[in-house]
């Protein structure tokens, strides 16, 4: 995978992620249906965003790890506005942040769940939505618990 500028896909019309070199792990593992992310090697912490030092304490040294893909809800917001073309079909749509089992909290979308039941602590999982041929986006939707 090369790195990525192009910021609206022609033919969707969606927006895609500016992927910069640091972050190709994540991406090559999320087009695998796969969410890894860094775990640092001194602490033992995981963390998002990708970034090249640990946030908790600092070491540079890491590796990149396999998520379990559950977590719960944190946080959302609706939006009832269509920021895009793109959008339009989807009003209202909720963005959410999910802590991960591990730790992490990642800001997403949340998908086969009617904004009117959305709940903070509801249990979710990792959803893969494949948006080009190269980006494939993680999302989450409620748990098959």
């Amino acid at each position: 995978m090369q790195p990525s500028f192009k910021m609206i896909d022609e033919k969707t019309g969606r927006y895609l992620p500016f992927i910069y070199p640091e972050e190709l792990a994540f991406w090559e593992a999320a087009r695998e249906r796969k969410l890894k992310l860094q775990r640092c090697s001194s602490c033992r912490k995981a963390w998002y965003p990708i970034g090249p030092a640990c946030p908790h304490c600092f070491s540079t040294k890491f590796e990149w790890q396999l998520m379990s893909g559950r977590g719960k809800l944190h946080n959302y917001v609706i939006y009832h506005k269509a920021w895009t073309p793109w959008f339009e079909k989807r009003v209202p749509y909720a963005v959410v942040q999910v802590q991960l089992e591990e730790g992490p909290r990642l800001t997403t979308n949340l998908l086969d769940c009617p904004v009117e039941k959305i709940r903070i602590g509801m249990p979710v999982e990792a959803a893969f939505e494949d948006i080009t041929g190269e980006i494939t986006l993680v999302q989450f939707r409620p748990a098959a618990r």
